[in-house]
């Protein structure tokens, strides 16, 4: 039987990581929602999305969360008309990134919340462990 406590931290501190990364992967595509193509007829910046998967860890009898893998949005690239722009066709239109800024507010206000949560749980589980460690002295 494993220790439930111990159970806790490495969920939360799984949920942790895996919340991280997704803050990564998303502030990564706010910070290139306008990142165009360098020549006419380039791809622009392609969205990345994140997976995760449930493992289950033996030791602590618990299933925890992974990111399962980084992939490439495969929605079609937007067109904007700007003929000066390097990145312009023959025709003045320049492919811009496939990432929506208000997508990418919404996904990241919810990794910072399942963050938030992930952090709490670690907080009272070290409480919890700290109060007991307490009471076993006091005897």
């Amino acid at each position: 039987m494993s220790d439930p406590l111990a159970a806790t931290l490495q969920i939360s501190g799984a949920g942790l990581r895996a919340q991280s990364e997704r803050l990564r992967v998303v502030s990564e595509n706010l910070a290139n929602a306008r990142s165009t193509g360098e020549a006419a007829g380039d791809d622009p910046y392609r969205r990345k999305t994140i997976t995760f998967e449930s493992e289950f860890n033996r030791a602590h009898q618990a299933n925890l969360v992974s990111v399962k893998g980084i992939g490439a949005d495969k929605a079609p690239f937007t067109v904007e008309y700007d003929p000066g722009h390097p990145a312009a066709d023959e025709n003045g239109y320049v492919k811009m990134p496939n990432v929506n800024p208000l997508i990418e507010m919404a996904d990241m206000r919810d990794a910072n919340r399942s963050y938030q949560a992930n952090l709490q749980v670690l907080k009272q589980a070290r409480d919890l462990i700290s109060m007991t460690i307490e009471l076993m002295r006091s005897r």
